[in-house]
């Protein structure tokens, strides 16, 4: 009787230890690496401002 006990309370270990490992949370994706590209930030604004420029003496040329 002793050992029918013992083999049923193994099963139930290993049983109970593989639920609970099959359960954990996976670990999150790595982070993706940074994007390579220039930077935009102040080119964009002195090629808009340039272009303004260019417009007003475009137009004050023709009148």
């Amino acid at each position: 009787m002793k050992k029918k006990s013992n083999i049923y309370m193994l099963c139930f270990f290993f049983v109970f230890v593989s639920v609970v490992g099959y359960s954990q949370k996976a670990p999150p994706p790595p982070a993706p690496p940074p994007n390579p590209g220039l930077p935009i930030n102040g080119g964009i604004l002195y090629l808009l401002a340039s272009g303004i420029f260019y417009g007003v003496y475009e137009l004050k040329k023709k009148k």
